[in-house]
């Protein structure tokens, strides 16, 4: 089995292991405590945080160990924003944050909070001079992740750290994805990081606070952690942590492991398209993680794919709706505007044989095509302007008076433009409704429309993402009696 899924959680270092298993004789008694045993564990306790701190670049006494990453984040947002209460109450965020940093900010803004979310590019990419555009003297905290979690897109932290500290405002940055490969540049402010993204133990995280800046702890604290984690330490996890992210770390310096797998996700990037028709690679081509890479293909279904992928023996993961109870698109894709449906993250682990690789790169063009063939889209066919095998859905030719300019939004057969077509995908999900507009988008003539009604969400990210795909117009959404129509205008 190949396991393609370290952004998610990366196996166990070797390191880890052997840190874990040594530690686990040395490291059970209290640390706090002044005998022998307590002794030994605080020893071990200070080197852990000592490697930790200068893989992330801060001093020992600024970092604390938290039970998780997320955890992590929630105590830096909270901590950061109540130092701050009479400066302001605005937090900024990018749209494409960890959903940690999501959650902290909902709470934030129950609690009488305002927030602020900064767009992103195509790429996922946040613009630093809007970063800076968007600080206000109200402005309390501004969170951006190092990288994306989802398209593994690095984010300008040196540039905007440097906006914040003159506009007298913390960063804090969730370095949970990039931390492996170096540390975060920048006169960032907090850092949170999570260890079983680096193939430490699940169950640790931490947090690390630069002096100078104001942090207020919330909630019950005790004397451990410096007041800013409560509860007894495991101290034979956060050993393996610290010495599997420094083992990852010396070979990063080295950039030999970070290269290798940048040239083996360089390939995937590549060859995917040229072997898999209708297949748009996201995320930012040069300013990304060595190690990942996502990609979405038409006209599939995302938990049918993962599924035959698994059965193929690879664990991908996805951020297609397809495969969420929510039947939503990640967020990610959504604030990118880009493909959801059939969407595959790959992301690989340290150590990753190539020929993994290359046999993933044999078995993905039939596992797509497999999926697009039990769907009525044979890979022969699928992104053609017309399509005649297997519709699953209902067209007809919808007349609308001579003046109506805009399509209207009804039953199958009610409205739309002069000449055009309405789609009735109602009650059917991700990809069916981008499926069935592509069957009948050829019978139109050049110049009339498609009118898709649609009440699945994921429809309005997916259809438009078509368009920019296949050369066609999206004209807009109009509200209808259920869910939405979305308007395609056929230019090709």
């Amino acid at each position: 089995m190949s396991y393609f899924d370290a952004a998610s959680a990366a196996p166990l270092h070797p390191v880890a292991r052997e840190a874990l298993l040594a530690s686990l004789d040395e490291g059970w008694a209290d640390p706090a405590r002044l005998y022998r045993e307590g002794r030994r564990a605080r020893l071990l306790l200070d080197a852990a945080r000592e490697a930790a701190a200068e893989a992330v670049g801060c001093r020992p006494d600024e970092l604390v160990f938290t039970p998780s990453g997320t955890q992590a984040v929630h105590v830096g947002v909270s901590g950061a924003l109540a130092a701050r209460r009479r400066v302001g109450r605005r937090l900024l965020h990018s749209a494409v944050e960890h959903s940690s940093v999501l959650h902290a900010a909902e709470v934030h803004e129950a609690a009488g909070g305002t927030r602020g979310e900064l767009a992103v590019d195509r790429t996922g990419r946040v613009a630093a001079g809007e970063v800076g555009a968007a600080l206000g003297p109200d402005t309390a905290l501004v969170c951006l992740q190092s990288a994306n979690h989802e398209v593994g897109t690095e984010q300008p932290v040196e540039e905007v750290a440097a906006l914040c500290r003159e506009a007298d405002v913390p960063l804090l940055v969730d370095a949970a994805q990039s931390l492996p490969w170096g540390p975060v540049p920048g006169a960032w402010s907090l850092l949170a990081a999570s260890a079983h993204k680096w193939g430490g133990p699940p169950g640790v995280g931490l947090l690390a606070v630069r002096k100078g800046t104001r942090f207020a702890p919330q909630g019950p604290r005790d004397e451990r952690e410096s007041g800013r984690s409560a509860g007894f330490e495991n101290i034979p996890a956060v050993v393996a942590a610290a010495a599997s992210l420094r083992a990852l770390r010396a070979g990063a310096e080295t950039g030999d492991e970070a290269a290798r797998l940048r040239r083996l996700v360089d390939r995937i990037r590549e060859r995917v398209p040229q072997l898999v028709p209708d297949v748009e690679v996201v995320g930012d081509p040069v300013h990304r993680l060595p190690h990942l890479v996502t990609f979405s293909c038409l006209y599939v279904d995302g938990e049918a794919l993962l599924h035959e992928l698994d059965r193929a023996g690879f664990s991908v993961s996805s951020g297609s709706s397809c495969t969420s109870s929510t039947l939503t698109p990640s967020h990610v894709l959504r604030a990118m505007g880009v493909l959801s449906e059939g969407n595959v993250r790959v992301s690989l682990p340290y150590g990753t044989d190539g020929a993994e690789v290359e046999r993933f790169l044999e078995v993905l063009p039939q596992v797509v095509r497999s999926v697009r063939e039990r769907l009525g889209v044979p890979a022969a066919e699928a992104g053609a302007a017309r399509a005649t095998a297997g519709g699953a859905g209902r067209a007809t030719r919808a007349p609308a008076p001579p003046e109506a300019e805009e399509p209207a939004a009804g039953p199958a057969g009610s409205g739309g433009e002069s000449g055009g077509l309405v789609v009735d995908s109602l009650g059917k999900r991700c990809p069916i409704p981008v499926i069935e507009l592509a069957k009948v988008i050829g019978e139109v003539p050049v110049g009339g429309t498609v009118t898709v009604l649609s009440d699945d969400e994921a429809a309005r990210q997916d259809i438009p993402a078509w368009c920019t795909m296949r050369g066609q117009e999206y004209v807009g959404e109009r509200a209808a009696e259920r869910g939405a129509a979305y308007v395609v205008r056929r230019r090709a």
